[in-house]
């Protein structure tokens, strides 16, 4: 298991995530003090797959959350298996026997919050784009996050077999309560450096050589500065790096590879218009 930002490097690395000291050392006291780490940043910078490499790094069973405006409770947490309870109320009736209890664990249905509390040896919770849910739920997550506790009225409280990592992410398309905030160990992820965004492109693209991937990075840094409705991410850079090595296997010079694949890169019309017009500096070298 990996504890100081060094070893957890490594085994990031040896996973294909080239994480920076800050997330590392992001990660390492979010594990150290059982606090829910969130993490901020424009789309494609990395943030939901810090939860699937830890998943893997730790052993532990990564359990996801999306959110999405108008998630509640039921949908986050449990629900009571309605028509179950109804078949063995019936039941009962048919054989004249006692009811019992409704409300014990085999009628409950286990949601993400729940099963991640559950899971014996401990998860990986990621709360994905907790910017998209309603404030509401945020109110609600409060005691999840405060003591990794729940409760559900018929059983009463319920608290973590061990302690999940809880990774929370948002885009930033609404700002998040304080109250959220405070109970959470914060970190920003920019997009990276060329140098760094070389090194990813180069371990997720292999085969790719090094002016290559240099050509292709600083041609992304460029289209990163238009004025675009939407940046590309890390995820598309490694799309387009992938698409360009197939097109030159095929015969392409890198230039034409470039241009015909960047619809890997860019995914708006008018982005794409723009790219095009400042085809000459984008592609330069």
């Amino acid at each position: 298991m990996p504890g100081d930002p060094d070893t957890l490097d490594r085994r990031l690395t040896a996973e294909g995530y080239l994480a920076d000291e800050g997330l590392l050392t992001a990660v390492h006291l979010a594990r150290a003090l059982e606090l829910p780490l969130l993490l901020e940043g424009e789309p494609g910078v990395g943030k939901t797959e810090v939860a699937g490499v830890l998943a893997r790094v730790l052993g532990r069973e990564l359990i996801r959350l999306q959110c999405y405006e108008g998630l509640d409770a039921s949908q986050a947490l449990y629900e009571w298996d309605y028509p179950k309870q109804l078949l063995h109320l019936r039941a009962a009736e048919v054989e004249g026997r006692g009811v019992g209890d409704l409300y014990r664990d085999e009628f409950l249905l286990e949601r993400p919050l729940l099963r991640a509390l559950r899971a014996e040896s401990g998860a990986v919770l990621l709360i994905d784009e907790i910017d998209r849910s309603d404030s509401e739920f945020e109110a609600f997550l409060l005691e999840f996050l405060s003591d990794f506790q729940i409760t559900i009225p018929e059983l009463g409280a319920i608290g973590a077999a061990s302690a999940p990592l809880v990774i929370l992410t948002s885009n930033r398309t609404r700002e998040l309560h304080d109250a959220l905030k405070r109970r959470c160990l914060y970190h920003w992820i920019p997009f990276p450096d060329a140098e760094r965004e070389r090194a990813i492109i180069r371990a997720q693209a292999p085969g790719l050589d090094e002016r290559s991937a240099s050509r292709l990075v600083a041609a992304v840094h460029r289209i990163r500065g238009l004025a675009l409705l939407k940046r590309p991410g890390i995820a598309e850079s490694i799309a387009w790096a992938r698409g360009a090595q197939v097109l030159v296997r095929e015969g392409s010079t890198w230039l034409e590879a470039a241009r015909r694949s960047v619809g890997l890169l860019v995914k708006h019309e008018e982005d794409l218009a723009l790219v095009g017009r400042h085809a000459a500096e984008v592609f330069g070298d």
